[in-house]
């Protein structure tokens, strides 16, 4: 789908390319950078010039939901919100023009609640005492109380988007918009007024969806009863049981309900003489129903006498006494027991007794068995502060929680409790007021969702999610049992709902736009809010009272719902724009909203439309503490995300969040250590990639003048680890090309672990010296500009997902391009030609590090450090290409890492291998069954042949069974040599190629391993005295120990002396040879393995005078010699060499001019006098 015109280039001037050195890793701060990097975009204007570079370009369309501002933004916003930039910048760099715009969600209950608060607001009474006006004001003047704050996080986290072009849901051109979604549905007649059951905040006043009752449920311990209902009539006297944790809903008992299949039996308590019936599966619930054994001091029961039996569809239709006489003027239709599915046997009598104002199933079941009739008023004695009304003259005043110990201690007086207990369970609490909700039957509009049901369920499936499992089955099930929803709320704060009627609701104007409101009312209209408009009445058409507007608003989800068309003021402005961006191309939030701002997305456009609001989608889950809780501002048991950022950087929290199961709706237990990791894992290596090449591109100007890396023809580059890294950066390329365009971000971060560990700790590992020149400057500059490539390329690639870090490698590498963009922000993505990823030059690379690695392993395995040379190393594979390319191009690399002198390859297997097969047990067991251990036993009797057989075509016949690919594993065993044993060779394989090591060390491999030591000692000396690369020392030694342990040295120096000078770029000079005015670095004492000791000295070259030429010189004058060398040691070497290449040098003293020649009389270092008298 990315696939697009890239965008056109924002180029600099074109200065002299000038690289900046690149301080140490440890030096390198990455949040004070990016702080850097934030106002090179503010100098830039780098988002806006990104859209304005890609105007005209193919649209990506993208749908910001809009959070409170009321709030903090929080660790699953910062998730969310680097998710959306990862994949929206991507986006861009793929040639599309992206409009990212922010929005704010201003209405509903958070803000509502913040001024309840602040004012002490209690009740509706409180509002109306204060006045709706006033109160909404309050509300307007808090809804952007963080704007600032958000707007400083989001541009921290490098997160680019428009907050000056913003939209808020409380603009009059966003409300509009709403207004006209609304009349949609109502000319559409998916709009009608009833009641319904739904959670209830008694704090805020207000029903609330079912998907805020689900976000706060406690441990709650709430009273458990049983109630007796005498049964009319019954010839045994018989009362149905029925349990309950609320009794406060008991007053308003109309019916109980039981299961049409379950088996109830009546019971008979021999104590009493009472008779009552409960399901026969739950008798044991009943007290003192069940016999029990005589223990110490209590004497064994009987239990209750069984009287009869019979199913739920037997009591259908019986008729009992009331509990209260409330509601005893329904006596002509209610108290009757009914039958529904939904009664269990898991807990309870298998009795539920009916409340239909305050029970969904109650409500549905009374409706369906004529109990009560839709529109009919409904025994609701519960006020909107959860009190009882005057109708419950026993209680009445009494908020319900508080009254369940009354009605418990009512109904005992008048002999109907048959049980009191408590019960520990789960309890839905206010989201926002964390106080208990309860179920109440509300006046509502619905829109009628379940008659779209089938067409949403299908546009689902045109839609694609990230991860796939939550569209399929957490989406699909609620979407599947979705219900009419009810968009109103009896609240303040919001959107008002555009209806108009009459005192009886026989006459209903539903209005879509300000202009309509302006036309029928003749009132001029400039805000929607309900202090502006619940005065202005509409003339009834029919002559009536005038039309006012009912008192409910929206439901802060149908506006969210809406958002795609009242961002735009749809259809009023932006018609043709938003018919060209609409479904969105992308939309991510977190697992929560599949029952809100996905699902009323879905809803809406479903109903609108006829498609889906958005075609693609990611999920996250939720980042928890590092404990696996919650994160709680109370408790403390996180760090503050911006104090991470301080510490780590945004980018390092960026990778993190998205390398973690999190994106894949997974919850994330939120570890700091794991941000530390990102650094020390990702970035630290990645820039030390960055800077060696920086080091060594500044070295290479200085020594060769100035270079253009970028202009090195890639396509004739014939190093093999050039080739290589080349095929394996466009490997990366496209795969991380593959993993974006089908929005799994889990699967970018693996793929760059991969490639930094291939770059740093092969290619830049491998190629140290062929990068510091080692083979010359036109070699060394087709490396370095190879590797600018590389980290080039990377940049381009990496930018959506680590825009500062690539921002500020960019920044300096662009420096050797002129005319390079001014920002890695305004390049295209890397497009490489497929044929370029070299699949066989990657294989070869990846056996050549298995080889490595299992050299490296036999080497541990005997106590054969790397430092120590072995001779010959055998490389045992079946596939000659591989082999000649170990012994081609590959073999200097490994024999270099493993300190190996010669590597002998070998196609024949069977030479220094077993092989034997193995079933794969979980693959075979399945399909066998009781076949598997006879053809497990034939397995082991397979020849090599046959099983050379089945590993080149995949297929082989085993104890009459077809075998494919995947069923045998063949296993390879290491063959020892016949004339050779465990002590001298060793042998290691990861089942595809085997390694051989000989083991044993003679003398010349000994002192190789020791001239290993002896350098590895000095350039340790040369880090610890701060030099650079670059920087020309000397190297001193001093002999010490036994004349045998000297001697032992000095015949390996001597022996070793072209690797030696060569690894140091010097000479090992004794230092007795050093001229006395020598003035060290560093001085240090060092131990070999073999306990040989020895001084080492390293100098800055200095001038050093012959002392024999310069006695002839003066014609045997010691005084004058004497002068020559003190003026001599005066000096400096460079200026002196410039003298000599002038003029000559000439000095007088004591009056008699005397005539010097460079490499004669001095030299300008000890090492050419050393070299003068090795000769």
């Amino acid at each position: 789908f990315f696939s697009a015109t890239p965008p056109p280039a924002v180029r600099a001037p074109m200065p002299e390319p000038t690289l900046e050195p690149a301080v140490e890793g440890k030096d390198f701060s990455f949040p004070a950078q990016e702080e850097k990097i934030l106002e090179l975009w503010k100098q830039l204007d780098a988002f806006k010039t990104q859209l304005k570079m890609t105007e005209g370009m193919p649209e990506y369309s993208f749908y910001d939901g809009p959070p409170f501002a009321t709030g903090m933004p929080h660790y699953g916003h910062i998730l969310a919100g680097t998710i959306k930039d990862v994949v929206t910048r991507y986006a861009s760099s793929t040639g599309h023009h992206v409009v990212r715009r922010f929005g704010w969600d201003c209405h509903g209950l958070p803000v509502e609640y913040e001024i309840d608060q602040k004012l002490g607001i209690k009740s509706k009474e409180d509002v109306m005492k204060l006045g709706i006006d006033v109160y909404n004001e309050e509300c307007r003047s808090i809804v952007q109380r963080y704007a600032k704050e958000w707007e400083t996080v989001v541009g921290r986290m490098g997160r680019w988007i428009d907050f000056e072009d913003d939209y808020k849901t409380l603009d009059p051109s966003f409300m509009e918009s709403v207004w006209w979604v609304f009349k949609q549905l109502f000319e559409k007649n998916m709009v009608y007024r009833g009641f319904k059951v739904m959670p209830y905040s008694t704090t805020c006043n207000t029903p609330l969806s079912n998907f805020e009752a689900g976000l706060n449920y406690k441990d709650v311990s709430d009273p458990a009863v049983m109630v007796s209902f005498p049964l009319k009539d019954d010839p045994d006297g018989a009362a149905m049981v029925a349990w309950t944790t609320t009794p406060w809903t008991l007053p308003s008992n109309v019916a109980l309900c039981v299961h049409p299949d379950f088996k109830y039996i009546k019971v008979k308590d021999p104590a009493t003489g009472k008779v009552y019936v409960v399901a026969e599966s739950r008798l044991s619930a009943l007290p003192g129903a069940m016999p029990t054994a005589a223990k110490k001091g209590k004497a064994a029961t009987p239990g209750f006498e069984r009287v009869a039996e019979m199913v739920g569809k037997d009591l259908l239709g019986k008729v009992y006494e009331p509990l209260f006489p409330y509601f005893s003027d329904m006596s002509a239709t209610a108290f009757r027991v009914c039958n529904d599915t939904y009664v269990t046997d898991d807990s309870g009598t298998g009795i539920v007794h009916q409340a239909p104002a305050f029970g969904e199933d109650d409500y549905r079941v009374c409706i369906a068995h004529g109990i009560i009739a839709k529109g009919q008023d409904l025994p609701c004695p519960v006020d909107d502060n959860g009190c009882f009304t005057e109708v419950v003259v026993d209680f009445a005043g009494q908020y319900v929680k508080e009254a369940d110990k009354h009605i418990t201690k009512k109904i005992k007086e008048i002999g109907r409790l048959v049980n009191s207990a408590t019960l520990v369970h789960s309890y839905p609490f206010c989201w926002r007021s964390d106080t208990p909700l309860i179920y109440r039957a509300v006046p509502s509009w619905f829109v009628k969702v379940e008659q779209i049901r089938d067409q949403i369920c299908e546009n689902n499936l045109k839609t694609y999610w990230v991860p796939s499992v939550v569209q399929e089955k957490r989406f699909h099930n609620w979407l599947t049992n979705a219900h009419d929803w009810a968009v109103s709320r009896t609240r303040y704060w919001g959107t008002p709902l555009p209806v108009w009627t009459s005192e009886d609701l026989s006459e209903v104007v539903c209005i879509g736009s300000i202009e309509e409101l302006e036309r029928l009312s003749g009132r001029k209209v400039t805000d929607l809010h309900r202090h502006f408009i619940d005065d202005i009445e509409i003339p009834s058409q029919k002559g009536g009272a005038p039309l006012r507007r009912v008192v409910d608003v929206f439901d802060c989800w149908f506006e969210s719902g809406s958002m795609p068309y009242a961002q735009l003021h749809y259809p009023f402005e932006n018609k043709e724009r938003f018919e060209k961006t609409f479904p969105a191309d992308f939309i991510a939030e977190g697992l929560d909203q599949t029952r809100g701002w996905f699902y009323t997305l879905m809803v809406l456009s479903t109903a609108l439309f006829g498609k889906p609001a958005f075609k693609n989608l990611i999920c996250n889950g939720l980042v928890l503490a590092s404990d696996g809780k919650k994160m709680s501002k109370r408790l403390k048991n996180y760090p503050d995300p911006m104090e991470v950022v301080s510490k780590y950087g945004a980018d390092a929290l960026r990778l993190y969040l998205i390398n973690s199961p999190v994106v894949r709706a997974e919850a994330l237990a939120f570890k700091e250590a794991g941000v530390f990791a990102v650094v020390k894992d990702v970035f630290l290596p990645w820039y030390n990639a960055y800077r060696f090449f920086v080091q060594n591109a500044l070295r290479y100007c200085d020594e060769h003048g100035a270079a253009d890396f970028s202009c090195v023809d890639l396509s004739s580059v014939d190093n093999v680890l050039d080739r290589w890294i080349l095929a394996a950066l466009n490997t990366l390329i496209r795969r991380v090309e593959e993993e974006m365009e089908a929005y799994r971000l889990y699967n970018v971060v693996p793929r760059l672990l991969t490639f930094i560990e291939q770059l740093t700790n092969i290619y830049v590992r491998f190629n140290r010296k062929r990068l510091k020149g080692s083979k010359g400057p036109e070699d060394c500059l087709r490396a370095l500009g190879t590797l600018y490539h590389v980290l080039m390329t990377l940049c381009k690639a990496m930018a959506p997902c680590t825009p500062f870090f690539t921002e500020s490698m960019y920044q300096n590498l662009r420096n050797c391009q002129p005319g390079a963009e001014l920002s890695v922000h305004f390049c295209s993505y890397p497009k490489p030609p497929k044929e370029a990823e070299d699949m066989h030059i990657q294989t070869s690379v990846a056996r050549m590090q298995t080889v490595i690695d299992l050299a490296r392993n036999i080497r541990e395995k005997h106590s054969k450090p790397v430092k120590l040379p072995l001779k010959k190393m055998v490389v045992v594979h079946k596939e000659t290409q591989f082999l000649a390319d170990m012994q081609g191009e590959l073999m200097a690399y490994v024999l270099e890492e493993l300190n190996i002198r010669e590597l002998e390859t070998c196609a024949d297997p069977d030479k220094y291998s077993t092989v034997k097969a193995e079933p794969q047990w979980n693959v075979l067991g399945k399909r066998l069954g009781k076949s598997m251990g006879a053809v497990a036993g034939a397995m082991k009797k397979l020849t090599s042949a046959q099983l050379a057989s089945y590993e080149q075509h995949g297929a082989l016949e085993v104890g009459g069974f077809p075998m494919g690919p995947g069923d045998i594993k063949v296993v390879r065993e290491f063959k020892m040599p016949e004339d050779r044993t465990a002590e001298e060779v060793d042998a290691g394989s990861d089942g595809d190629v085997l390694v051989m090591l000989e083991l044993v060390q003679d003398q010349a491999l000994v002192e190789a391993g020791l001239a290993r030591e002896i350098v590895n000692k000095f350039q340790k000396m040369r880090k610890s005295a701060g030099l650079t690369p670059g920087q020309v020392v000397e190297c001193f030694v001093t002999y010490e120990g036994s004349a045998e342990e000297k001697a032992s040295l000095q015949s390996v120096i001597t022996a070793q002396a072209a690797y030696i000078s060569e690894s140091l770029g010097t000479v090992l000079i004794p230092e007795e040879l050093a001229p006395a005015h020598l003035v060290p670095l560093l001085r240090e004492k060092n131990t070999l393995s073999t306990g040989i000791s020895f001084m080492s000295t390293i100098a800055h070259p200095t001038v050093c005078p012959n002392p024999i030429a310069l006695q002839a010189a003066c014609n045997g004058d010691t005084d004058r010699a004497d002068g020559l060398r003190v003026w001599l040691a005066s000096r400096d070497p460079a200026l002196l060499q410039a003298e000599a290449n002038v003029s000559g040098v000439a000095v007088t003293v004591d009056g008699v001019k005397t005539s010097l020649q460079v490499n004669e009389h001095f030299f300008m270092s000890t090492v050419g006098l050393f070299n003068r008298m090795s000769l």
